[in-house]
């Protein structure tokens, strides 16, 4: 359902004011002036829509960053505390196990409280997290700190689109998916490049990116009081102690929303298997230089930008699922390529990536609104946490394997990095498969 504006949110937007002298003056205006007044109201609420869009992509900004971020820190963090890669990919999975173990312990909680409140709190929890890595001065101690800020920050992916969800309908909600979901896009293009550029101006200093974060979250805090509506249409009126647990439970026995928890994490898991060590990688086994490697997230978040909007679209035209097998299969082919890349020039390297992060945003896009469609509203807030879950679950188990299975050599190279590649290929046709049995006949019945 739509948000619905009270009367006196209209008061403040200077529309209407619904009361009865509004009502009596209603009756002399002509049907053209009812159209002016109808247009202006729309418009309104369109920009009402946006402000809620826009904020809620800036929030996924932030805590998609700072995850992000660890990712091309990894040549900063590895040599600075002497660390193995195993070692950091344990560091980059803390985040994410500490964020499923929180998801599924507030699953049975967020569907009992107003969904800007829970943001409210989460979201602070987070920043204290952020900036608390800012100011580690040790591998311990950075530890803890990302398992703080993955405990709280895990859970703002679940609410924000719990959130979309109660706002837009499902013949909207690709579009609301696709602007939100542009975040990444928005973190490659500009958060990681001048998180790393920021922390070579202060002497490579990797502290930086996550106190930048944190200041940018303190500046967002208080806007997600003011622009946020109230979001607690999904509160039962009565509900018994134990129902919540019952809710919980009914998410896994419900064989549609279990498949779609499972299709979740292998979608993240394909993905993320080969993002931990691209950047060493490319710098270390292929010998392109660190000042390129902000180019790559340049290039392939630009990419990615254009494409969620695009996309996002086409999919509530065309069909979800047929954008989303597209951009599965197409996504496949880049992954063997860039794990099997030879040494070729910069600017192939550089169009790889870009096809890479636009298959990745198409099949991100139409998932998120695929996956939002098999729960009722009820269960949206429980929901939507597991599901933000199941997605730390993947990037954990992506990062422990990975860290596994990739090795470094005497000469500091890495090997078995090919490995990865096709355990990600078939990790992706395996949750091509569940896509298709679960959502096949989905966008029919939506028409």
């Amino acid at each position: 359902m739509m948000y619905q504006f009270t009367g006196s949110e209209l008061t403040n937007l200077k529309l209407i004011n619904f009361d009865l002298s509004s009502l009596i003056l209603l009756q002399f205006l002509s049907f053209g002036e009812l159209i002016v007044i109808a247009t202006f109201a729309a418009f309104s609420l369109m920009k009402k829509e946006w402000y809620i869009v826009c904020l809620l992509a800036a929030l996924n900004f932030t805590h998609i960053l700072d995850f992000m971020i660890m990712m091309p820190l990894s040549n900063y963090l590895m040599p600075y505390f002497n660390i193995t890669p195993h070692q950091f990919s344990l560091l980059v999975g803390s985040y994410s196990l500490s964020a499923f173990i929180a998801g599924i312990l507030l699953a049975i909680l967020v569907d009992k409280y107003d969904r800007k409140k829970v943001l409210l709190i989460v979201y602070t929890g987070f920043l204290l997290g952020t900036i608390a890595c800012g100011l580690a001065p040790s591998f311990p101690l950075l530890m803890i700190a990302r398992v703080t800020a993955g405990l709280f920050g895990g859970i703002i992916g679940g609410q924000v689109f719990s959130i979309i969800t109660d706002l837009f309908p499902y013949e909207k909600r690709g579009m609301a998916m696709g602007a939100v979901t542009s975040a990444f896009a928005v973190a490659a293009i500009v958060g990681v490049p001048v998180s790393l550029k920021v922390a070579n101006m202060f002497h490579y200093d990797w502290h930086v990116p996550f106190l930048l974060v944190g200041f940018v979250g303190i500046v967002l805090l208080p806007l997600i009081y003011f622009v946020l509506p109230p979001l607690n249409d999904h509160i039962r009126e009565k509900e018994e102690g134990g129902s919540r647990v019952e809710a919980l439970l009914k998410v896994f026995k419900n064989p549609n929303q279990g498949f779609a928890l499972v299709f979740t994490m292998l979608l993240m898991m394909g993905h993320f298997l080969i993002i931990p060590f691209m950047t060493p990688y490319m710098e270390f086994n292929k010998g392109y230089s660190k000042d390129q490697i902000p180019l790559v997230y340049l290039v392939g978040g630009i990419a990615s930008f254009l494409s969620a909007l695009v996309l996002g679209r086409l999919s509530d035209k065309w069909g979800k699922l047929n954008v989303f097998v597209i951009s599965v299969l197409l996504s496949i082919v880049m992954v063997w390529g860039l794990t099997n890349l030879p040494v070729v020039p910069f600017a192939i390297v550089l169009l790889f990536f870009a096809l890479w992060f636009v298959f990745g945003t198409g099949r991100s896009v139409t998932a998120q609104a695929m996956i939002s469609n098999v729960v009722e509203k009820e269960q949206q807030g429980s929901f939507m946490v597991l599901n933000s879950s199941m997605q730390h679950a993947g990037t954990f188990l992506a990062s422990f394997l990975s860290g596994y299975i990739v090795i470094e050599n005497k000469n500091e190279k890495l090997q078995h990095f090919e490995w990865v590649g096709y355990l990600s290929m078939v990790v992706l046709l395996l949750c091509l498969g569940v896509a298709w049995k679960l959502f096949r006949g989905m966008d029919k019945k939506q028409m």
